[in-house]
């Protein structure tokens, strides 16, 4: 449904994206990630027809964006960064003007901003001028003219910025039951969002794609992937279990834990392969008072940092020696 390719945005000496490259089927969600300036934003603009690229286009369920901006953008629902709106219209006003743009009139234009009223939840203040709404509302708002005429392909540009933890569940339960019929981009700062609605992740940083897989896929990639948690009842009495357990031979290293879960110590596997039915093993064979031992799946912040930031170059001995 969605295919870029090769895009390129520059503004003057600046290249804000750099050659970026992917395709979107229908049924996934696809997480944008990256932090602020990476290009996100300006991506989706050009995805969308908002802004013209430098070089590269993005075909839209067959449409070049450039050259049959029209159908393109016939296929396209988008929520752009901050919902921009007319502040003096009312949500229903505001709605009926969409409607009208995407060219439904009379009983089918209320129709649709009757159904999208109910589905995005903001029925109760349909007829608020919009300039009087919290910021989650007037994002609802956004998402509900996005999604009026039903379109094939979704891009929405930080879709819960603003809501409140019910809102964003909401949300996201409104994404995952339209996603088996479309194509949906969601760009997004939030890594809960990415594990909790999308079924695949980009990550992009100065403009390029540094990763592109499923969150479980990137989550392997963290130190944590297979890393094994043992919680102790009291700080001290971790000498003694650490020496042994740092004789396992799928155990790499071990490091002291003190967190919200109380005093442990963290098991880090060689080759990030299982290592907790042995750790669990050895526990049981000495018979340690242990709180509790868990795996980890990976984390995806810890990859997000690795993958984003920049790389600090070594010093140069010889240059330091001069």
């Amino acid at each position: 449904m969605l295919e870029i390719l090769r895009l390129v945005k520059r503004f003057g000496d600046l290249v804000a994206v750099d050659d970026v490259s992917f395709t979107v089927p229908a049924g996934e969600v696809l997480g944008f990630l990256g932090p602020n300036g990476a290009g996100k934003s300006t991506t989706m603009k050009m995805i969308t027809g908002f802004l013209a690229p430098s070089a590269g286009t993005a075909i839209i369920c067959g449409h070049d964006i450039q050259r049959e901006p029209l159908r393109a953008k016939r296929r396209i629902g988008y929520l752009p960064e901050g919902a921009p709106a007319y502040p003096d219209m009312s949500a229903a006003e505001f709605l009926d003007f969409i409607a009208h743009i995407r060219g439904f009139r009379g009983a089918e234009a209320k129709r649709r901003i009757a159904h999208i009223a109910e589905l995005i939840n903001i029925a109760d203040v349909l007829h608020q001028p919009i300039e009087t709404l919290s910021k989650g509302y007037r994002r609802r708002v956004g998402v509900a003219q996005a999604l009026l005429h039903d379109p094939d392909v979704v891009i929405l540009d930080e879709p819960t910025d603003g809501l409140d933890p019910n809102q964003k569940h909401e949300m996201r339960g409104i994404i995952q039951r339209m996603s088996p019929h479309k194509a949906i981009i969601i760009s997004t700062h939030l890594l809960e969002e990415v594990e909790a609605v999308c079924s695949r992740a980009i990550v992009i940083a100065r403009g390029r794609i540094l990763a592109d897989g499923t969150p479980t896929e990137l989550a392997a990639r963290s130190r944590y992937h297979h890393a094994v948690r043992i919680g102790l009842p009291a700080a001290g009495t971790d000498s003694t279990i650490a020496a042994e357990l740092a004789g396992l031979a799928g155990v790499a290293s071990i490091e002291r834990a003190s967190d919200s879960e109380g005093d442990g110590l963290w098991l880090f596997p060689r080759d990030r392969r299982p290592i907790v039915a042995e750790v669990a093993e050895l526990v049981r064979a000495r018979g340690w008072l242990v709180t509790g031992i868990r795996a980890e799946r990976g984390r995806l912040d810890d990859v997000f940092r690795a993958i984003t930031m920049p790389q600090q170059t070594p010093p140069d001995p010889a240059r330091e020696a001069a």
